[in-house]
């Protein structure tokens, strides 16, 4: 009976043993809390700071960036060298955007470039004293030309209006006969052909039946037309208003009007103002016409001088 006391108190000394373990713990666990908590309030103080910093270095390179501006555009209206200030400017650009970093912020850095910055623009300030000193001399000197040549001033803008007013004259009168001489398209039929050669009028056609449209014309006479090799273009527009060409049968394209226009076919002729007779003979190979109202136009030296149509059924 005598032992029984000894495992109770064993059993006690255990539990003692236990819960000073569970203190431990926790008092261990507690302190690392609060090293981590001053280790975030430090952390948070730092990038406060740096933010700070930041912000009043961006401060300094945004009233910088304005007086550059500012100097630049003086400079060039004295008529001095920009081209050293725009690489400045460049780069002055290139340093703000690298502020949006706060990480890798380096003040020391920043303050130096600064310092640089701002030397630059006070030798700025004494080329721009200089430049308008120069600039002074020259409208003194210029003022006195000004007065000198007063007397050559009226016959001068007299003369001006004379050319100006024969210019103008002269410029109407090449557009007319320019207009006068442009050729014209007459009697213009459009027909079809089948795959045997036929030749069917009416202007309607069948588009199983339709294998190529014959274009035909007159030139009409014109005493101001010269008399020499001409080239004439058409252009068949399908019922969409798109243009019916084929690079590879001839089809390419012309300047209308200062733009280029494609067309359908061209032929070179010689001009001899005796109302010659121009056909174009023109197939899409195994495709069809599409059905409905084809326009064809014809164009000869920049102008438009004829136009007519057929239907595809």
């Amino acid at each position: 009976m005598e032992p029984r006391p000894e495992k109770r108190n064993n059993g006690r000394n255990y539990l003692i043993v236990a819960l000073l373990v569970l203190v431990g713990l926790n008092v261990l666990q507690l302190y690392f809390w609060y090293q981590e908590r001053e280790m975030g309030k430090t952390k948070d103080v730092t990038i406060a700071a740096k933010t700070e910093e930041v912000l009043a270095t961006k401060s300094k390179l945004d009233s910088i960036s304005a007086q550059l501006d500012l100097k630049i555009a003086e400079i060039q209206k004295l008529g001095g060298n920009i081209d050293s200030l725009l690489k400045v400017k460049d780069q002055l650009e290139i340093d703000k955007r690298n502020l949006r970093n706060v990480n890798n912020f380096d003040d020391r850095k920043y303050t130096t470039r600064i310092r640089e910055y701002e030397s630059l623009l006070s030798q700025k300030d004494s080329e721009i004293l200089r430049l308008q000193k120069e600039n002074g001399i020259l409208t003194a000197q210029n003022k006195t030309l000004t007065e000198e040549n007063t007397g050559l001033r009226g016959e001068k803008q007299a003369l001006s209006d004379s050319v100006i007013t024969y210019s103008s004259r002269n410029r109407e009168l090449e557009q007319k006969v320019t207009l006068a001489s442009a050729l014209r398209a007459e009697n213009i039929s459009i027909n079809a052909l089948n795959s045997r050669g036929k030749e069917n009028d009416g202007g309607s056609y069948k588009a199983k039946r339709l294998e190529k449209v014959k274009v035909s014309f007159r030139l009409g006479e014109n005493a101001l037309a010269q008399q020499n090799e001409k080239t004439v273009y058409i252009r068949i527009l399908d019922p969409t208003g798109a243009v019916v060409s084929d690079m590879a049968t001839g089809s390419g394209e012309f300047t209308y009007n200062g733009k280029g226009m494609v067309y359908t076919a061209s032929q070179s002729i010689q001009f001899n103002n005796r109302r010659q007779q121009i056909d174009f003979v023109y197939g899409r190979g195994a495709q069809r016409f599409n059905e409905g109202r084809h326009v064809v136009e014809v164009y000869a030296e920049g102008f438009k001088i004829g136009e007519g149509e057929f239907t595809v059924k």
